[in-house]
C-alpha cells in the first residue's frame, strides 16, 4: 500500500502533466520512502528506472543499458551494452522524441562515485538537447550530504539545472497513524517511537493488534529484519561501522558533548567531530541547542533517529537473551517497564509537532518551537523546559512541560513551570501549556478554566 505521500506525488503529476522538461531532485534518509514514492509516480507512465549500484562503472554502464533495453523491447532476455554512457544518454533522448519519458536513476551517489564525469556529462546533454525537450529526469539519492552539496549545491556542474526538489522527511505522529487507523492512540505513540515516522520500518515491524507481539516477533528475535537494521545500515553506508557505533553507544550511555563523546570511544576530538558530521548527515544524530541561543558551548549531540534511539536503548544490552530465545521471560522486567520511560522525549518530540503543525488558535504566532535548558542562578542548579515556543515577533513565549506517565499531573507541575520560566527570564509574559499522557488533576484542571495553564491530553494532540 502507498501511503501519506500525496502532497508530492500530486506535484509531480502536476509537473509531468505540463510536458516541459524537467530535472526533478529527490532525496532524504535510507528507508524514509523515496523509492516507493517514485514507483507510485511512474507505475502509469513510460519509465526508463535505472537503480545505481555500489560498483565500478562498468558495473553501472551495464545496469544502465539493461534499463534502457527493457523499456525498448520488454522481451529481451540480454541486453548489450552502450559504449559509453553518452551513447546510453543518446539513445535515451531518441526514445523521449516520441513519448513523454520519464528517466530515474536511483542512487545517483553511487553512480557519481563510480564515474566521475557523470554529473558534467549530464550537465552537458540537459544544457544542449533534454532542456528543448520533453524529458522527464529524476535524480534520487539517499546520501543527504552528497545530494545536497554535490548535486543541489553551488560548485556541482548539476547546480541550476534543478526544475525541483524534495527533500523526503520522515513522516509525522499523526501521518503514521494512516497505517493502523484502528490501533489506540497510545499504541500509534509508541509505534512512533520505535520507529520515527520511517514507512518501511512500520512495515517492518508489522502490528497487528499488539505492539508487545511485534516487538517480540520483529524486533527483538534475532532472525528478524530489524534486528540488525542499525548495524546493517551502518556497514553499507560506511567502511569504518565498528567506530561509527561506539559513538552512537556513547551518547545513547549519556555522552552529549564532543569531549565526552571522544573519550568515551578513546578516539581524538578532531577525529570524533567528522564521525559525528558523517552520522548528521545521514540524520541518525542530530545537535540541539536551547532553542534561544546560537550554537556554541551549550550544543549536545542526540541521537535524532528514533528507531536507533529505541535499538541502543534495548537490544545491545538484552542480545544473549534475545539470541537464546528468552525474550518471553524477560520482555516484562527488562523492557516493557522502561517504555514509558523511553517514550518521554519522544512524547516532547510529538507535544512540539503538534503546537508547530496542528494546534489551532495558539496565543502568539510561532517562530519556533523547542526545548531551552540553563543555570538557575538562585539555585546553582540546571533548569530544563521541554517546550519554548517561540514569538515571531514580540516579547510573549509559550513555556510547556510534557509528561508520558500514567497519573494524572496536578498544580504542582505549573509551579515549576512558573518557576522555571523565571529562569528563563526572556519574555515579558508567559503562556504555559502542559502536555500530559496520565490526565490532570481537579485542581489542575479548575486553574486552566480560569485560563492559567492551557491542558493537552495524549488523544487532544491526535484530534483534528
Amino acid at each position: 500500500m502507498f501511503y501519506c505521500r500525496e502532497n508530492e506525488l500530486n506535484e509531480l503529476n502536476k509537473r509531468y502533466n505540463k510536458e516541459n522538461f524537467e530535472c526533478v531532485v529527490i532525496y532524504g534518509r535510507r528507508r524514509v520512502g523515496k523509492t516507493a514514492l517514485i514507483n507510485e509516480f511512474c507505475k502509469d507512465k513510460p519509465t526508463i528506472f535505472f537503480s545505481a549500484l555500489n560498483a565500478s562503472s562498468q558495473e553501472n554502464l551495464e545496469g544502465l543499458s539493461k534499463a534502457i533495453y527493457e523499456k525498448k523491447y520488454p522481451d529481451i532476455a540480454t541486453a548489450p551494452v552502450y559504449h559509453n554512457y553518452n551513447d546510453a544518454f543518446d539513445e535515451i533522448t531518441r526514445m523521449a522524441e516520441s513519448e513523454r519519458l520519464v528517466f530515474v536513476i536511483d542512487e545517483y551517489p553511487y553512480l557519481a562515485k563510480a564515474e566521475k564525469s557523470i554529473s558534467s556529462r549530464l550537465q552537458h546533454i540537459i544544457d544542449h538537447v533534454w532542456q528543448q525537450g520533453k524529458l522527464f529526469l529524476i535524480l534520487c539519492g539517499s546520501s543527504m550530504s552528497f545530494m545536497e552539496y554535490q548535486v543541489l549545491g553551488y560548485e556541482s556542474p548539476l547546480y541550476g539545472r534543478r526544475t525541483a526538489q524534495f527533500k523526503i522527511q520522515a513522516l509525522t505522529y499523526r501521518e503514521m497513524t494512516a497505517f493502523k487507523p484502528e490501533l489506540s492512540n497510545e499504541q500509534q505513540a509508541l509505534i512512533y517511537g520505535i520507529t520515527g515516522g520511517i514507512p518501511h520500518y512500520i512495515n517492518k515491524l508489522g502490528v497487528e493488534e499488539d505492539v508487545d507481539e511485534a516487538l517480540k516477533e520483529n524486533l527483538f528475535n534475532s532472525s528478524s529484519y530489524l534486528y540488525e537494521e542499525p548495524e546493517n545500515l551502518l556497514k553499507q553506508e560506511l567502511r569504518e561501522p565498528a567506530i561509527y557505533n561506539s559513538v552512537i553507544a556513547a551518547i545513547a550511555g549519556g555522552a552529549s558533548h564532543s569531549n565526552e563523546i571522544s573519550t568515551k570511544v578513546g578516539i581524538e576530538s578532531g577525529i570524533c567531530a567528522k564521525y559525528l558530521k558523517v552520522l548528521l548527515d545521514l540524520g541518525i544524530l542530530k545537535k540541539e541547542t536551547p532553542v534561544t541561543e546560537n550554537t556554541g558551548k551549550k550544543t549536545i549531540y542526540t541521537i535524532g533517529d528514533n528507531f536507533f534511539r529505541f535499538w541502543y536503548r534495548f537490544v545491545p544490552k538484552n542480545t544473549s537473551a534475545i539470541n537464546t530465545g528468552r525474550i518471553e521471560r524477560i520482555y516484562e522486567p527488562v523492557i516493557k517497564q522502561y517504555l514509558s520511560d523511553y517514550m518521554g522525549l519522544v512524547f516532547e518530540q510529538m507535544c512540539r509537532e503538534y503546537l508547530l503543525r496542528y494546534a489551532e488558535n495558539l496565543p502568539i504566532m510561532l517562530s519556533d518551537v523547542g526545548q531551552w535548558w540553563g543555570s538557575d542562578p538562585k539555585t546553582k542548579k540546571e533548569v530544563q523546559i521541554d517546550i519554548v515556543g517561540t514569538p515571531v515577533e514580540g516579547g510573549e513565549y509559550i513555556i510547556g512541560s510534557c509528561k508520558y506517565k500514567n497519573k494524572p499531573i496536578g498544580v504542582d507541575e505549573l509551579e515549576l513551570l512558573k518557576q522555571y520560566a523565571d529562569v528563563f527570564g526572556k519574555g515579558n509574559k508567559y503562556h504555559f501549556y502542559i502536555f500530559s499522557k496520565g490526565g490532570f488533576t481537579k485542581g489542575l484542571e479548575e486553574l486552566a478554566l480560569k485560563g492559567e495553564v492551557k491542558l493537552v491530553s495524549l488523544d487532544d494532540i491526535y484530534q483534528d
